[in-house]
């Protein structure tokens, strides 16, 4: 049986720590599937097509992650695609808290699938979208928070 890990998010944008994220854990599985969210009731900075974009181009040279947009719940999206995994990154205890609630959920809704975390490196721990998009909204240069060589104008 494949190893088959979804990764979600909205990835608005993405940022040096689900790059790092996702790089530290392709040995772990056979594929990973970066999948994009999407929720019409959302504001986003990024088009959508931006954001597979951007992350297309950052996992560009790895052919184990491949990157796709689902709608409605991830479990859902998991079963669709085979998924037997899903990969969340933890920055805090406090994400690990909220992480922790829908996994079991999760594993409630669909009992094959199982959460596996990944601690961020300390250096990324306080980068997350938010903030990136509050230093671009601004006006900042917030190259040095996300993948190298992404192009972050609208």
């Amino acid at each position: 049986m494949k190893r088959i890990a979804v990764f979600p998010g909205s990835f608005d944008p993405i940022t040096k720590g689900h790059e790092d994220i996702i790089h530290r854990a392709v040995p772990l599985f056979d594929e990973i599937i970066v999948a994009i969210g999407t929720n019409s009731s959302k504001n986003y900075m990024f088009s959508l097509e931006k954001r597979l974009d951007m992350i297309r181009f950052t996992f560009r040279n790895d052919p184990k992650v491949r990157v796709e947009t689902y709608l409605g719940m991830t479990v859902d999206y998991c079963k669709e695609v085979g998924a037997n995994y899903l990969l969340r990154g933890l920055r805090t205890s406090a994400d690990f808290e909220f992480e922790r609630s829908i996994a079991h959920i999760n594993q409630t809704l669909v009992p094959d699938l199982d959460t596996v975390f990944l601690l961020s490196l300390q250096e990324y721990s306080a980068i997350n979208s938010t903030i990136v998009r509050d230093i671009l909204i601004n006006g900042g240069d917030a190259q040095r928070f996300v993948p190298e060589g992404l192009d972050l104008s609208k």
